[in-house]
This record gives structure tokens, C-alpha cells and sequence, in this order.
């Protein structure tokens, strides 16, 4: 595809297939150039650098999460929502943690769930400094609470990537967690072979234990009237 047929979304939106498949290490002009079968140069017509690209394609899936309105429902549902769409967003974007460990994310995309997030805040009483740090608690927790996860994907994609046998290598390291695990009396309980697998919590509702009381707490601030003046 010549350079003047592109456009900075469709370069934006393959890199983040690229993304998607094989992670920030995957993801280069070449390999780019490929998937739009361009030349690798035609890329640096529309973006200076892969650093440049992982930043536009990590604003760009910030501008998946809804929005829910702030008018029809409480402030505590929205923010909920808020938290699970972050949340699941991140997810479907392994890479997302790892590049915002190394580049700065911003653009309109994030600045618009920013904006929403302070609104909802503001919306329950909270003063400005205390909306900011609500709205920064939440986005940390959530990326916390991604973050095994997408470790696990992106470690997957690394191994595709070195063409590694994906489904030994995962029951191999199986097998060394659950060795490591029988040296301590609380695991060894929780990787018993008498344990039900069907009993352990599924992430999402760990994810909801957390959330709630994440939320409970900020509840119980405004309540105690602890945020600051305006």
C-alpha cells in the first residue's frame, strides 16, 4: 500500500493487531509494513517512531471504555463501570501495562476517560484534589488488578514469539509454582490434589471483592465528611 493510500488510523489500528498478537517486543515498522503490506518506510511518513506509535495505539483503545451517563445513575455505579470497563479493556490489551511502563500514555482517548472519571467524583462530593486522588486510586487499582493476567498473556506471546512449545512451557512452569507452593503450609492447602478446582474464586470475582471495597472506603470518606474544601 503506497504512503499516500495510508492514513495515521489504519497504522494506528494495525499496530495495535500487532499489538494484540505479539506485544510491544512484536510490534516494528517492518513487521508493520507487513501487516499492512506497505513498505516499512512508508510508516515514518505518518509517525516518527514505534516509541510514537505504542503511545497513539495505547490512547486509542483508552477510547474503548464507555462512558456511562452520569445523569441517569448514582455516582457509585458509574465509577463501577467505569473500573470494570478500564479493567476489560486492559485485559483484550495485554501490552497496555507493559508500554505504560515505559511511555508516557496521553492524548484524547485518555483524556477523555481522565475527564469522565473527575467528573464522577465530583458529581459524589468529593473536592477537586480528593476527585483526583479518587479517580488515580481506582485507575491503580484496576491496573493492579490486571496486571497477572496480562503478565500471563504477555509471557505467552513471548514464547510463540521465540517459537517455543507454548503448552509445555505453561505445564512445566505449572509444575514449579505448585513445587515452590508445598514449601508453605497456606498454599500447600490451596494446590492440594483434594482441592476442587471449581471452588477457587474466578478472577472477576476477585476483581469485584476488591472494586467494592475500593469503593465502600470512598463511600464511607464522604460520609465521614474527610475530603478536603474546595
Amino acid at each position: 500500500m503506497p504512503r499516500d493510500t495510508l492514513t495515521r488510523d489504519q497504522i494506528v489500528l494495525a499496530a495495535i493487531e500487532v499489538l494484540d498478537a505479539e506485544g510491544v517486543n512484536g510490534l516494528n515498522m517492518r513487521r508493520l509494513g507487513a501487516q499492512l503490506n506497505s513498505a516499512a518506510t512508508a510508516m515514518y511518513y505518518h509517525v516518527k517512531s514505534k516509541d510514537e506509535l505504542v503511545v497513539l495505539a495505547a490512547d486509542h483503545v483508552f477510547g474503548e471504555i464507555e462512558l456511562p451517563d452520569l445523569g441517569m445513575l448514582g455516582w457509585r455505579e458509574v465509577a463501577g463501570r467505569l473500573a470494570r470497563g478500564a479493567h476489560a479493556m486492559i485485559t483484550r490489551h495485554f501490552w497496555l501495562i507493559p508500554a505504560m511502563s515505559t511511555h508516557l500514555i496521553y492524548g484524547p482517548g485518555k483524556a477523555r476517560y481522565d475527564e469522565h472519571c473527575l467528573a464522577v467524583y465530583e458529581a459524589a462530593g468529593f473536592s477537586d484534589r480528593d476527585a483526583d486522588q479518587a479517580a488515580a486510586t481506582v485507575l491503580m487499582y484496576v491496573i493492579g488488578a490486571a496486571q497477572g493476567e496480562v503478565a500471563e498473556q504477555a509471557w505467552r506471546a513471548q514464547l510463540r514469539r521465540a517459537g517455543a512449545d507454548e503448552e509445555q512451557q505453561v505445564r512445566e512452569t505449572i509444575a514449579h509454582i505448585t513445587e515452590v507452593a508445598q514449601q508453605f503450609p497456606r498454599l500447600r492447602a490451596r494446590t492440594a490434589p483434594s482441592v476442587d478446582p471449581t471452588a477457587a474464586q474466578p478472577p472477576e470475582a476477585t476483581f469485584e471483592f476488591g472494586l467494592h471495597a475500593l469503593l465502600d472506603g470512598l463511600q464511607a470518606r464522604l460520609a465521614a465528611g474527610s475530603t478536603h474544601p474546595h
